[in-house]
């Protein structure tokens, strides 16, 4: 490997860990590394260069780059006289995370809503079937509730987004505060959580 294309250490191991959280995500190894390495890279990297500085065969790397733009993680950049496409990140962490979530969004949960929809549409047969729709439908209403509260979320600014993720425990503060002053007192789970 030319010095061209070799990692320093500390790159290394980001792109190393990044492959390995890949199939924690739903992604193979090879795809976190390429997204990795292009992640870091301070200018846009071909296919050539991706496949040479992490000893991936070219098959793979392109493979992997047409599922990174399927996730629209990576953007196609063309450079002055050279026919070779290049690849680069969004620069703005805050887009590439509204990318991911919208994607998996896509990907898994509104297949999991439309399930779920339709299964609320059926007439149980049975007691077993009420209970079980039941649950069904405490989940729907759950998730409907988060996707509601993730769309608000995305019309955010990233400013006013990052300051309302900062806020953390404060807002549970508030909350709290408004039931003191309501006098509802809210149930809790038995792992400690408001309900």
């Amino acid at each position: 490997m030319s010095d061209k294309h070799s990692l320093a250490p500390l790159s290394r191991q980001f792109v190393s860990h990044f492959g390995e959280m890949g199939s924690r995500w739903g992604i193979n190894r090879t795809v976190g590394q390429i997204y990795a390495l292009i992640f870091i890279s301070q200018r846009p990297l071909n296919a050539d260069d991706i496949a040479e500085t992490l000893e991936f065969s070219r098959s793979n790397v392109s493979m992997g780059l047409k599922e990174l733009q399927a996730w629209r993680l990576v953007h196609l950049r063309h450079q002055p006289g050279d026919r070779r496409e290049y690849f680069e990140a969004p620069s703005d962490v805050w887009e590439i995370f509204r990318v991911l979530a919208e994607e998996r969004r896509r990907r898994e949960i509104e297949p999991t809503l439309s399930m779920l929809r339709m299964a609320l549409l059926e007439e149980p047969s049975s007691e077993a079937e009420r209970h079980a729709q039941e649950r069904m439908r405490q989940m729907h209403e759950l998730i409907d509730r988060l996707m509601t509260w993730f769309d608000d979320v995305q019309k955010l600014s990233n400013e006013t987004a990052l300051q309302l993720m900062g806020m953390g425990s404060a807002v549970t503060k508030v909350l709290e505060f408004k039931d003191r002053v309501t006098g509802r007192t809210p149930r809790r789970d038995p792992d400690n959580q408001r309900t």
